[in-house]
């Protein structure tokens, strides 16, 4: 019993240490003074709340003694006073309340928006969002973000509150209830006490099933999105069935899990239902002796169900709040993950090797053997080159022998290994894969990203397009402002055009193509190759066509078995 004691004990302490690890920085932040002003202002309501519900406890104490004196005194003065004293009381309490509820989801708002600013921030800074793809402990980031940080900011507060007006609630009713009763009091404390401790007993496991919920409904909505995004892909192939039986299976085990959650619930509902309604009896039962023997008034009733049931509720937060108590511990721990993946550097495994790196004006390689992020397969070994300025290189070799591999190592995507790069710094370089990037924007800014905060007037982009043959794109989908789903409206083939035209734009110093001009025909090609050289830009591109060799000065031919070859484009013609 001491070992499972102390075990939950733990578990509670390290909760505590996640929760405040992920809380404290707003409430030290830039808008601490904001945020810890409209928290006192909270607590000054809260205290106001609480002398208007003990006022309204002594009233109703007097309402009902007055109705139970009638019959002898026949007084209706004192009924009808302390009536319209209530009624001033919910005309001074009921702004306090809606104050008090709109400055709380107030404080939420501001929260949530600092918390998520500051994920997003950590998100996307040193390329997180694409190192945490190959994290498994990390799933669904996105529902982290929004979702989690939403409910845990909102959860938080809700429970922060509950707990310091709990105190407060404490602070002004226990003289109430000692006035009336000691033994009311003791029997109260008991009561909540057993009723923490049974409640926590019974729904420990909720906190594991809640957190597997969390992430089951995250799959099947990833599921369902990633259907969304490659609907014509999934159209062409007539994959319906296929993709039904996978989202029936990712909504069969959300909807099992959630079984098993709404089991445990009723469970401990079992308990806290039976709790809750018997201890609006409990009052009646330890001041009615004291009625009967005649030491106090027929309103004591009243006052004590009322001072009872305000320190029951303080008391038992942790009956009342359990459920969701435990689906907030799971975001929590979920939350926590996530901070530690942004904020922990990746480590390569121990005894692993990275690839160095020299910025300078060139792309040259010295002995870089180039592995897979988890160390598996090498596949390049040994390789040199070097690639002054103003001349181009071409990568050739069948599927998976590592062409690809090697932009995102010259991109800094990929660093397992060992050997020297040399290259230009990553704002000097602009990479185009096979399927170009479509942002969420307008015509204007698939054309200026990734710097849409760039001044260039329409008569440049209009040009721009003109040299990429999309003369008739901004007429056609409705001027350079349009907002549309762009990766679904162009065809890839205008879409690689379209990526073109955002590299003329940028004019970076190298060009990183990887199978940029796959959908195009070889007039366009030729056209799109010929305007890029004319801007000076160096170009590195993937590719299997013949034609491609005329744009570049060298051919890097990788083979089986992680061995290469580097030669002229004019002498690889002649093989």
């Amino acid at each position: 019993m001491r070992v499972t004691t102390n075990r939950q004990n733990r578990l509670n302490r390290q909760l505590w240490e996640k929760f405040w690890a992920i809380a404290k920085p707003y409430w030290f932040s830039e808008q601490k003074w904001k945020a810890r002003g409209l928290l006192i202002l909270l607590l000054v309501l809260s205290f106001g709340v609480n002398v208007i519900n003990v006022s309204i406890s002594f009233i109703f104490r007097n309402i009902n003694t007055a109705l139970a004196n009638f019959p002898q005194t026949r007084d209706t003065s004192t009924f009808w006073r302390f009536i319209f004293i209530y009624a001033g009381l919910l005309a001074i309490g009921t702004p306090i309340v809606v104050i008090f509820a709109y400055l709380r989801d107030k404080l939420g708002l501001y929260w949530r928006e600092w918390l998520t600013n500051r994920f997003l921030n950590k998100y996307l800074q040193n390329r997180a969002y694409y190192l945490l793809n190959f994290n498994e402990e990390i799933d669904n980031p996105d529902q982290r973000i929004s979702d989690d940080i939403r409910s845990f900011t909102r959860t938080s507060l809700t429970f922060l509150l509950l707990i310091l007006t709990s105190v407060v609630t404490l602070i002004s009713f226990t003289g109430v209830l000692l006035s009336i009763s000691v033994s009311l009091s003791l029997t109260l404390l008991a009561y909540a006490i057993i009723g923490t401790i049974i409640t926590a007993w019974i729904g420990r496991r909720l906190i594991k099933i809640n957190f597997d919920q969390l992430k089951k409904e995250a799959d099947f909505r990833y599921g369902l999105i990633h259907v969304r995004d490659n609907a014509e892909s999934i159209a062409f192939y007539q994959g319906e069935a296929e993709e039904s039986i996978g989202l029936r299976q990712r909504f069969l085990a959300a909807v099992r899990n959630f079984d098993l959650l709404i089991n445990w619930q009723r469970n401990l509902s079992f308990f806290t239902t039976s709790y809750n309604y018997f201890v609006s009896a409990l009052p009646y039962i330890v001041v009615a002796p004291i009625y009967f023997a005649g030491n106090t008034e027929f309103g004591t009733f009243t006052q004590a169900a009322i001072a009872f049931r305000q320190i029951f509720d303080a008391l038992s937060i942790v009956v009342d709040q359990f459920e969701n108590l435990t689906a907030f511990a799971a975001g929590v721990d979920r939350l926590s993950s996530l901070t530690d993946a942004l904020e922990t550097p990746s480590q390569p495994q121990p005894g692993a090797t990275t690839i160095d790196v020299t910025e300078a004006a060139k792309l040259a390689m010295q002995r870089v053997t180039l592995l897979t992020p988890n160390y598996q397969r090498t596949l390049v070994e040994d390789l040199s080159l070097n690639l002054e300025p103003g001349e181009g290189i071409v990568l050739i070799g069948h599927s998976g022998s590592g062409k690809s591999s090697i932009l995102r190592a010259i991109a800094g995507l990929w660093n397992a290994g060992t050997g020297h790069l040399t290259r230009p710094q990553l704002k000097e370089m602009l990479f185009l894969p096979q399927r170009p990037y479509m942002v969420l924007g307008s015509l204007r800014s698939q054309l200026l990203y990734p710097h849409t905060d760039r001044q260039i007037d329409e008569r440049q982009l209009r040009q721009v397009l003109e040299q990429v043959n999309l003369t008739d794109l901004p007429e056609r989908l409705g001027g350079f402002d349009a907002q549309l789903d762009w990766a679904n409206v162009l065809s890839l083939g205008e879409q690689q055009r379209l990526a073109f035209a955002r590299l003329l734009l940028a004019q970076p110093a190298y060009a990183i193509l990887d199978e940029a001009t796959s959908a195009l025909d070889l007039g366009n090609e030729k056209r799109l190759y010929q305007q890029l050289k004319a801007t000076k830009t160096t170009t590195v591109s993937v590719g299997h066509r013949a034609s491609l060799l005329q744009y570049h000065k060298y051919v890097l031919k990788l083979e089986e078995d992680s061995r290469w070859q580097l030669m002229l484009a004019e002498e690889y013609q002649q093989t």
